[in-house]
């Protein structure tokens, strides 16, 4: 299968050289930042992302220490999905042992340098789809933020010239399908553990702010009781 995608008749192939060529035609620089953001800027956003996401449902947690945990769980999962879709790439990669394709034709403009392994799928694409796709079950509108950017990703790793547009399109659907056909287990296994954080008098405001506690215990008689009794406790410990 090593020899996938080498017709230059093929239309994956045609589209890698439309997209990369666009390398060609744009300054320097600018090659540069899409070299810098294709490779490390992304991901760092999706990152910055997924904390952006967690302090938001914190905050609108409001008294339903279920919606709390729930949320923070598939949070959670987002990045650990992201990790199990890298390793189950792994014997894909071995599999397929397709070529970059700066190694199969001529003409592309390469903007990193150092890339060695296979090309199919793409671990870039398949983490960046795996964090948008977990972060749309916590938060539809930041998840619909993520997807865009790992769109962006796909895009960046072909016009990079590192990438075959369907190495792309088989990451973003490695990563989407590891999020949601695991997602029953991981949620049943993870949500408890999130519950658990949130009853702490110390480890709970991971989950929720500390106002929505407050409001919590104000309308649920005794909650403020043992919450304090549970502090005392902690503290005489």
């Amino acid at each position: 299968m090593a020899g996938l995608a080498q017709s230059g008749s093929n239309p994956d192939v045609e589209l890698l050289y439309d997209i990369n060529g666009l390398a060609k035609d744009a300054p320097r620089w600018f090659d540069r930042v899409v070299g810098f953001v294709g490779e490390y800027g992304l991901l760092l956003a999706m990152t910055l992302l997924l904390v952006w996401c967690w302090w938001s449902v914190r905050r609108r947690s409001g008294i339903s220490g279920e919606e709390a945990a729930g949320s923070v769980a598939a949070l959670v999962w987002a990045p650990l999905a992201a990790g199990v879709a890298v390793l189950v790439n792994v014997p894909i990669r071995g599999f397929v042992e397709r070529p970059r394709p700066f190694r199969q034709h001529q003409g592309l403009e390469v903007l990193v340098t150092g890339k060695t392994d296979f090309s199919f799928v793409s671990d870039h694409a398949t983490i960046a789809m795996a964090l948008g796709v977990g972060l749309f079950v916590a938060h539809r509108t930041l998840g619909l933020v993520g997807i865009g950017l790992a769109l962006v990703e796909g895009f960046c790793r072909v016009y990079m010239g590192v990438h075959y547009p369907t190495d792309v399109i088989g990451g973003f659907a490695l990563g989407t399908a590891v999020v949601l056909l695991l997602s029953p287990l991981a949620m049943a296994l993870l949500t408890p553990v999130t519950k658990a954080v949130e009853r702490s008098p110390r480890a709970g405001r991971l989950v929720r702010r500390r106002r929505a506690v407050e409001e919590r215990d104000a309308l649920i008689p005794g909650a403020r009781k043992e919450t304090t009794g549970a502090e005392e406790r902690d503290l005489a410990a």
